[in-house]
């Protein structure tokens, strides 16, 4: 979803930076995406070198920051590990993000977090991502007033039926569009439009979007 908004942008002119853990697969994403896209390497779960990683960047207008790792670990079963890992990506990675760009945001700059469903409806295993989900509701609070006047936002999609994970998965789906009160499926279209309207619409700021169709509602 990501890769996504940052391909918005760029069909539109705009200098995009994208990241990812792997630099040579960044690299090749942001040749995909074209335009003036640089691609770079940054694990937000090893927040120590994000500073490193990111000291090249200069002005920034927009930040959307959308890392996230798939996690089904049940408490009764637990992997210390991948849970450590997935607190430190979202919780400590996202703020450093934020900490190592802080002075080169612009006047206008808008910040954008993406959270999650699980942390309305957890399932079993989602501890740790209804957890840090969770947790991004706090942080774009606090720092919507630490770092005004720049904003800060967060999305939360819920299933996107034509994401990479779900895309193909017909069944279950079909099960979610049969609860969701408008009959339809989140697509990754819905979730970029939401994206740009939590970037650049200037009275929003401190709010969470959910992208889920109503599917909360039922």
């Amino acid at each position: 979803m990501g890769k996504e908004v940052a391909r918005h942008y760029a069909d539109r002119g705009r200098d995009v930076v994208i990241s990812g853990r792997d630099a040579g697969r960044a690299s090749n994403v942001a040749a995909e995406l074209g335009g003036k896209t640089v691609g770079i390497a940054v694990d937000l779960a090893e927040p120590e070198g994000i500073a490193s990683a990111l000291e090249q960047l200069g002005a920034v207008e927009y930040l959307v920051i959308a890392a996230i790792e798939r996690d089904m670990n049940r408490v009764l079963d637990y992997d210390v590990r991948a849970a450590t890992r997935l607190t430190t990506l979202k919780l400590v990675g996202y703020p450093e993000v934020v900490h190592v760009l802080a002075p080169r945001l612009t006047d206008a700059a808008s910040i954008l977090m993406f959270g999650g469903l699980a942390k309305e409806r957890p399932y079993p295993g989602s501890t740790t991502v209804t957890t840090v989900n969770g947790g991004v509701t706090a942080m774009i609070r606090s720092l919507a007033i630490e770092l005004a006047p720049a904003r800060v936002n967060a999305i939360h999609p819920g299933i996107v039926a034509d994401s990479p994970f779900w895309a193909g998965k017909t069944e279950a789906l079909e099960a979610v569009k049969a609860r969701t009160p408008t009959g339809r499926l989140v697509t990754m279209r819905d979730v970029v439009e939401g994206a740009v309207l939590l970037l650049e619409n200037a009275a929003i700021n401190g709010t969470e979007l959910y992208m889920d169709a109503g599917w909360l509602l039922m």
